[in-house]
Formats: structure tokens, C-alpha cells, sequence
């Protein structure tokens, strides 16, 4: 069946609405698949300007645009009205620089500035001799993992100089980077770097389960959330929570971002997962309930089942 004129309409107004368009699953601050979120890494280390569509919410347009762009797969990247292509097109035109030229002019981003030790210094030093035709790139994942490597300079990069070692810095890592320090730690396995960064998130804190009847008792406004199935809640649950559900997704992204925010699962291995991903939403005052509800059980409620 061929696409009817309203929805043709209706992408056209999209596609032309804005310079820079990924149709996407999820969205740029929630990806949800893999290829979605490769392609956002990319975009992200270009510009910040550019919009996203989620094909996941809307099933015309998942449906619609792989007929309007004669290509069956998402995510698909429109730039000036024009169709580029999926993941694997758009990181190749990245690899070439290409990619770059077709967003045209980019923001000015200032350098940041970096601290190298005269030992962290001296380590890459010994690097680069080994491999003189390579240059020093620093990145930094979403998840805030920082990863060293060599390749060649392919140009979408900013240049930080200290300590007399160059770094290359794609745009997204660049905006990660300002006051990073980048020392030498000697452990029992040799020296590691060890990176000192202040644009990183703090660290999900454990809550005991001690520390959280303390705050029951307390009167203070917090909130527990729930990270299991409903099975599980079925058999045991800790008064006053909260099943971490789509409502309360939505419920959270309310919240004031300093909220007191608990999640807890049976053990506490769940919960850190989900405790992790509302911190990097810019929550500051995430915990996740160490030894989740069996601890509970244990050491609190005895009359808490356990599984």
C-alpha cells in the first residue's frame, strides 16, 4: 500500500524543518538500540544541533520513512532535506571527514584545558616514539569511560597541548575535558594512568539497608524504586516503594533533579544498573540499596519473605 498523501505531508514538513534530522530509535538522550546510539556518538562529536525523531513512538512514521527514503532500515540521517543513509554510511563519511563538510560550519568549541604529569607525560612520550606517524586521541564514552589510543589524525578533532604531549579530542570528548588531570598510579599489576575528571558524574553511592530504615524514620522526602518484576513484588516487597514502571519513568523525569532517589532490587545488582542510568540523566542524589531486599529481610524485616 502506498503512502498516503497526509503522512508524505507530514515527513516532508520534518525533513525540511530542520538542517539536521536522524530518525532514530529512542531518542538522543535515550537510544534504544545499538545502532541508534552509534550513530548518535557520531552526531555528538560534530555538532549540537540537530534534532531526532523516535520512530518507536510513532508507528506511521517508523513505517512511513523507510518507503519515503526507499531504505529499510533505521536509524536514517537526513541534512538539508537530503537522505545520507543508515549507521554504516554515516560512520564511514565520519571515518573521511565528509560527514563534517555536509553539516557545514561547526560551532566553536573552546580548547579545554588539560594537566599531564611529568610522569603521565613521560609514559605517552615513550608511547609516540615507538609509533611517530600516530597521534594521541583521548575518549570519552557516554557511560564516562576514558580510552586512550593511537590512529591517525583524520582531522574532526581539537588539539589540547600540555606537558609538551599533544591530545586529539573529538568534539563530544572536548566538552568532557575541561580541568581533566591525567596522572601515573603504580599498582600490583604496574603503572596505570589514573584521570581525574570533574565533568563526570558522581558516582552512584550504596545505601545500607540501616541507612534507609534511618531515612523511613526521618520524615524526609525521598523515594524508593523497585527494579524487579511484579512477580517478585508479589512475594516480598519493602513498605513505601515504588515499582519502577513506565508511569514512573515518566513520573521521574518530574522530580527535581536533587531528589533523594533509592532503587533497590533483590540483591542490588539490578538496581545499580538502573541507579547508573537516572545518575547520568543528572540526578545527584541517586543510591542504590546495597544487598537490595533480601539484605532487607535479613537485617530489617524479618517478616519480609525471601527467595
Amino acid at each position: 500500500m502506498s503512502m498516503s498523501d497526509s503522512l508524505k505531508q507530514r515527513l516532508d514538513s520534518i525533513i525540511n524543518g530542520e538542517k539536521i534530522v536522524l530518525f532514530m530509535k529512542g531518542d538522543r538522550n535515550g537510544p534504544q538500540c545499538g545502532f541508534s546510539a552509534r550513530v548518535v556518538g557520531v552526531l555528538e562529536g560534530l555538532t549540537d544541533n540537530y534534532k531526532t525523531i523516535d520512530v518507536l513512538s510513532d508507528p506511521d512514521i517508523r513505517n512511513g520513512i523507510k518507503e519515503y527514503s526507499e531504505w529499510p532500515t533505521i536509524p536514517q540521517l537526513y541534512i538539508d532535506g537530503d537522505f545520507i543513509g543508515g549507521c554504516d554510511v554515516i560512520e564511514q563519511l565520519s571515518k573521511t571527514g565528509d560527514l563534517g563538510k555536509l553539516i557545514g560550519e561547526e560551532e566553536a568549541l573552546s580548547v579545554p584545558t588539560i594537566v599531564i604529569t611529568d610522569s603521565a607525560a613521560e609514559s605517552i612520550r615513550e608511547v609516540c616514539l615507538q609509533h611517530p606517524d600516530l597521534n594521541v586521541h583521548l575518549n570519552i564514552t557516554d557511560d564516562w569511560v576514558h580510552e586512550f589510543n593511537l590512529a591517525p589524525n583524520s582531522g574532526q578533532v581539537i588539539v589540547v597541548e600540555n606537558n609538551g604531549i599533544e591530545l586529539l579530542l573529538n568534539r563530544s570528548t572536548a566538552k568532557k575535558t575541561d580541568g581533566l588531570r591525567i596522572d601515573m598510579e603504580v599498582t600490583p599489576e604496574g603503572s596505570v594512568f589514573s584521570i581525574t575528571n570533574p565533568n563526570a558524574p558522581p558516582m552512584v553511592s550504596q545505601m545500607s539497608v540501616h541507612e534507609l530504615k534511618r531515612l523511613q524514620e526521618s520524615g524526609d522526602t525521598f523515594y524508593l524504586f523497585d527494579v524487579r518484576e511484579q512477580s517478585e513484588r508479589d512475594i516480598a516487597v519493602i513498605a513505601g516503594s515504588r515499582l519502577l514502571s513506565e508511569e514512573n519513568v515518566k513520573f521521574i523525569d518530574t522530580l527535581d533533579r536533587n531528589s533523594i532517589m533509592i532503587f533497590q532490587c533483590h540483591t542490588g545488582a539490578r538496581s545499580q544498573s538502573a541507579a547508573e542510568y537516572f545518575r547520568d540523566q543528572g540526578f545527584t542524589r541517586v543510591y542504590n540499596l546495597s544487598g537490595g531486599i533480601d539484605a532487607w529481610s535479613v537485617e530489617i524485616d524479618a517478616e519480609v519473605a525471601r527467595y
